[in-house]
């Protein structure tokens, strides 16, 4: 009797429970995706991809189909000061993307669907068990409730994740203080595009002929009640507090309330449980950074669950996963923090801002907080120095022609570039996993998320260690299912 009816079960249909499909299937894993929504809301929270995470889709041939590219001198903000250009850390590819997270979603489904993945919409996971082989989950679904069995699960269900909560694993961190407001109304009293602070909270306009979004953030003190549905009257209550004058409008859509908590998951991995996106990290949208962080864990996961699946994964790969992007959301919960901080309305904040946006000014600053926005200054420690970066896309003049290493990287797996014969004769040895293309360059290990897990300087021996730690065995069999 098999010890799970399916290998992985994704939890949540967002962009990045999809884009984990996508990746689990590139390599053979066809995952069963449940999603509590019968169908796609069709709201975008988000729409903003920075630059590693463009570049991240771009080694899978998915940047042209999930936005408008940017390239070059973008401005951008941090804390709601204008004063940061993200184009000089924005390396190689576009500075920015505009892409809709609904859009993004379902590009992502529709890709899933096609490289085999299950989509399951309407279920909704109602309990978990988990023992030493396996994990059951208790789903409803639309003909009623059943169980299903998995080797791993991973929850990708948001931030009140029923995965995390469930599984039992701590969500820890600061609450809000700050009660936000999102919604699309029509504007019977004329308010400026942008971002407006106040001594008394700050708006946010966006929009010209018809609906306009509006955004409000409260520094009065959170929501009383959380899940409250949101009315126009308190929309436009919160509005004219900030505004400080009456402000007419009509015709409310997709109106939702939000605060600054800032929480985290202690562990990402608890057995045969995972969490990524939302249900590992929420915090205030400042500067977008929650989609981003969530797509690059997708991508950092995909690989690394394949492998443990497929029964070649060496002992640690799986753990890595917390080990590399706990780190990257923590990073990103304490620069918004810090973002709010700044953004107190409080007329005393006024000369730290203004301080502040001075040195914003300094290139070493811009540097500084821009590659922290942009996801750009994300180092993994891959235990070989220098090694953990993000490999750069480069041409390489193979014998069959000039290829660039974002196309070798499409197929998800592993390269090794180089031509020196004692670096090529041991990488051979992983050939099932791993594929050689003898090129000449500086000689780098490329996982298949696109970043180096060993680099020059270093010798056969380095290298072996690499591989053994990244990819297993040499010559095993690449299933042993």
């Amino acid at each position: 009797m098999p010890d799970a009816s399916v290998d992985v079960v994704v939890v949540g249909g967002g962009p990045v429970g999809m884009l984990l499909a996508v990746e689990l299937a590139l390599r053979g894993v066809r995952p069963v995706v449940l999603e509590r929504l019968s169908t796609p809301s069709g709201e975008s929270k988000a729409g903003t991809l920075h630059a590693r995470t463009a570049q991240i889709l771009n080694r899978r041939g998915l940047l042209d189909a999930v936005g408008r590219s940017t390239y070059g001198s973008v401005r951008f903000h941090f804390s709601g000061m204008f004063e940061l250009d993200l184009g000089t850390v924005a390396g190689e590819g576009p500075t920015l993307v505009g892409s809709p997270q609904a859009w993004a979603e379902q590009v992502f489904a529709d890709l899933a669907t096609e490289s085999g993945a299950e989509i399951r919409r309407g279920h909704e996971v109602a309990g978990l068990a988990q023992d030493a082989r396996r994990v059951t989950l208790t789903v409803d679904g639309p003909a009623g409730p059943y169980e299903l069995t998995a080797r791993y699960v991973v929850g990708a269900d948001g931030a009140r994740s029923a995965v995390r909560r469930l599984a039992g694993i701590p969500f820890t961190g600061t609450e809000a203080r700050v009660a936000a407001l999102m919604g699309e109304v029509r504007l019977l009293d004329p308010l400026p595009g942008g971002w407006h602070r106040t001594s008394r909270g700050w708006l946010m306009v966006w929009g010209g002929y018809g609906h306009s979004r509006i955004g409000t953030y409260d520094f009065r003190g959170p929501h009383p009640d959380r899940e409250a549905p949101v009315t126009l009257k308190e929309l436009r209550s919160t509005v004219e507090h900030i505004a400080g004058r009456p402000v007419r409008m009509a015709e409310p859509r997709m109106l939702t309330r939000y605060g600054d908590a800032a929480l985290q998951a202690e562990t990402y991995r608890l057995g045969r449980v995972l969490v990524a996106g939302d249900a590992a990290h929420v915090h205030f949208p400042w500067g977008g950074q929650g989609l981003n962080t969530g797509l690059e864990d997708a991508v950092n996961l995909g690989w690394k669950l394949a492998a443990q699946v497929g029964g070649w994964a060496p002992d640690g790969l799986l753990d890595s996963y917390h080990d590399e992007r706990h780190p990257v959301a923590a990073r990103v919960l304490w620069n918004v923090r810090a973002q709010t901080a700044l953004a107190d309305p409080d007329p005393r904040i006024d000369p730290l801002r203004e301080l502040f946006a001075d040195l914003m000014r300094l290139d070493q600053v811009n540097d500084y907080l821009g590659s922290m926005i942009s996801g750009t200054g994300t180092i993994y420690d891959v235990g070989h120095p220098g090694a953990g970066r993000l490999v750069p896309d480069i041409e390489l003049k193979t014998p069959g022609g000039v290829v660039t290493l974002v196309e070798l990287l499409r197929s998800g797996r592993p390269l090794f570039l180089g031509d020196r014969d004692d670096l090529v004769h041991v990488a051979a040895r992983w050939a099932q996993r791993v594929d050689t293309v003898r090129v000449s360059c500086d000689p780098v290990l490329v996982r298949p998320d696109g970043y180096s897990a060993w680099s020059a300087p270093g010798d056969a021996s380095t290298l072996e260690t690499a591989l053994h730690r990244w990819f297993g065995e040499p010559g095993q069999a690449a299933d042993t299912r």
